[in-house]
């Protein structure tokens, strides 16, 4: 991905935002009505300004880890460390490789695998084309060319969440590709959501994108804690967790990801539950007892009983984030897979 070489900073900019307030509120005094839109604009214009320079400063403090692969128009961001069978890692809604890497799996797997790590498109440093609808098949797809680039003939394929639904369509559209599955707190089956339609909003084409590059991404700092005791609960989220970029996370780009993903989750189960049965590969289920996220009896329970060879580990007292509250557990799964 290209990085930025110059940037406007703040103070530089905002002297433009308040002549422009200035102007606005000269012609607010002449009709009342203009008054509340006035500040409305100068507000967004601002919020915009600060999500540009925290964009930035953001990209600057916590560059590319590992190379990229030029595909199809999209430029994916991969890691790669460790030698033995392949051991390809999906990372779940709004996160990026650092979640991997912070948990200490990808360390952890290292040892025995040749473990590659992808920025899914949209997250991390890995871009997403507006050209595409980027759904779990379309990801399924890309991945699966970027694994012919790397030489990789087949792979156990781990995949957290959303990345859960990806490494299902890996399987499903190229099971000549996959040597077995790992799917950790998944979403499988289209069950309805109060949620989807808030989260989805920043996806919406021009509405969508005003809130994107304006409140979302100061929202999200502000419900940031909230959020991580809803998707770590029960378990206390771990110290090791300091190492995941957030200001990475709430760029208005990576909301976007997130939004169209949320949008996309229930169409996407819809598209591939009558076909778990179809596959062949060994396939290990992973869910946390007591996810706040996803129900895991609604979800992971139920593949178990479709997959007739899979293997299914409840994990008692744990949330949806196992990767890093559970990592032992789910490498010991990995290891039953291979």
């Amino acid at each position: 991905m290209t990085q930025i070489s110059s940037y406007p900073t703040l103070s530089s900019s905002l002297p433009n935002v308040i002549v422009l307030g200035r102007k606005l509120t000269t012609v607010a005094r002449a009709n009342p009505a203009w008054t509340a839109g006035a500040a409305v604009a100068v507000g967004l214009m601002a919020s915009a300004l600060i999500n540009r320079r925290a964009t930035f400063k953001a990209e600057q403090d916590n560059p590319p880890t590992g190379r990229f692969l030029s595909i199809d128009g999209c430029q994916l961001h991969y890691v790669e460390q460790g030698d033995g069978n392949p051991l390809v890692l999906l990372h779940g809604n709004g996160s990026m490789i650092q979640d991997f890497v912070s948990s200490g799996l990808t360390d952890l797997a290292a040892r025995r695998y040749r473990v590659v790590t992808f920025d899914r498109p949209g997250y991390g440093h890995s871009d997403r084309p507006r050209s595409t609808i980027w759904t779990a098949d379309a990801q399924a797809d890309l991945i699966a060319k970027a694994l012919s680039r790397l030489n990789i003939s087949q792979a156990t394929v781990l995949g957290h969440s959303w990345g859960a639904s990806v490494a299902v369509a890996l399987a499903l559209r190229h099971p000549d590709r996959v040597r077995g599955l790992v799917l950790a707190s998944g979403y499988y089956y289209p069950e309805p959501r109060a949620d989807v339609l808030p989260l989805s909003s920043p996806s919406i084409p021009i509405i969508g994108d005003v809130i994107r590059l304006t409140i979302a991404p100061l929202l999200s700092r502000l419900m940031w804690p909230a959020m991580l005791r809803k998707i770590f609960g029960p378990r206390p989220v771990p110290a090791k967790f300091d190492g995941f970029p957030k200001e990475m996370a709430v760029r208005p780009s990576q909301i976007r990801a997130s939004a169209a993903e949320a949008a996309l989750m229930m169409p996407g189960a819809m598209s591939h539950c009558a076909d778990y049965a179809t596959l062949k590969m060994p396939v290990t289920i992973v869910a946390g007892a007591e996810d706040r996220l996803i129900d895991s009896g609604e979800q992971s329970s139920r593949l178990h009983g479709d997959i007739p060879q899979s293997r299914y580990r409840c994990l008692a007292g744990e949330g949806h984030m196992i990767q890093q509250t559970a990592t032992t557990s789910l490498m010991d799964a990995i290891d039953a897979t291979v």
